[in-house]
């Protein structure tokens, strides 16, 4: 038995056991020494994505404390998304000249019906939603329904296909009720790393559902892709 433990416990690597070793590990930082210390601790050979990583204090078993939303990062995330639009006449020259790589009516939705999938976003116009809906047996388990809830189900595509080129992403709790979000490259700096950190923060608390009791926010960290786990200060006061 102790064989088998031994065998299953989790691989720790050496950048984070030099530190833990630190007593800043176990410190609570206020943003600005998190951002500074995830660009201190990115040392890998590549430009390393950050991300910030949320405990949040729902009950996912329950509808009103779904936490699903969407957040315009400031400077961007660092990550280039295609955007398919499937739309009828005029609507589909407003998706193009705002940006769109891949547009249609009824031949967008038999070519992703027959297994194309090469974007990262889907937007609909409601008027053709009713033809979309054929596509959610394949969009709906890989996250890439248009959705109202989300923005990507609307007449002002212009808006929609630049905010998403911009930086806009969609954040989701998963079941466990842990949420992450990316926030830039460790080549941003500190400075623009902050600036789109907070915007999150404000965009997850925005979010908070009605029927949440207790804490919301229990712990929030920030790390790049090969960095440790900086932890940070929750906000005082939620809303």
């Amino acid at each position: 038995m102790a064989e088998t433990a031994a065998k299953s416990k989790p691989k720790v690597s050496k950048r984070q056991r030099a530190w833990t070793a630190t007593p800043q590990s176990d410190k609570l930082h206020a943003l600005t020494e998190a951002v500074a210390l995830v660009a201190k601790t990115a040392n890998a050979k590549f430009d390393e994505t950050v991300e910030v990583h949320f405990n949040l204090g729902i009950n996912t078993k329950q509808n009103d404390q779904q936490v699903r939303s969407t957040v315009v990062l400031p400077h961007g995330s660092g990550k280039s998304k295609k955007v398919a639009v499937i739309a009828k006449g005029e609507k589909i020259k407003e998706a193009k000249n705002a940006g769109a790589d891949e547009t249609g009516e009824n031949d967008l939705i038999e070519k992703i019906a027959k297994g194309w999938l090469d974007f990262d976003v889907l937007v609909a116009t409601p008027d053709i939603m009713k033809d979309v809906a054929k596509l959610g047996k394949t969009l709906g388990p890989k996250g890439l329904m248009p959705n109202p809830k989300t923005g990507t189900v609307t007449f002002d595509l212009a808006k929609i296909v630049k905010e998403i080129k911009a930086g806009r992403i969609e954040f989701r709790a998963d079941q466990t009720g842990n949420l992450h979000v990316i926030v830039g490259k460790v080549s941003f700096g500190p400075q623009k790393l902050k600036e789109n950190a907070e915007a999150v923060l404000q965009a997850v608390l925005a979010a908070k559902p009605s029927g949440v009791k207790g804490t919301y926010i229990r712990s929030v960290t920030l790390c790049s892709t090969m960095g440790p786990a900086i932890r940070i200060q929750p906000p005082a006061k939620e809303t």
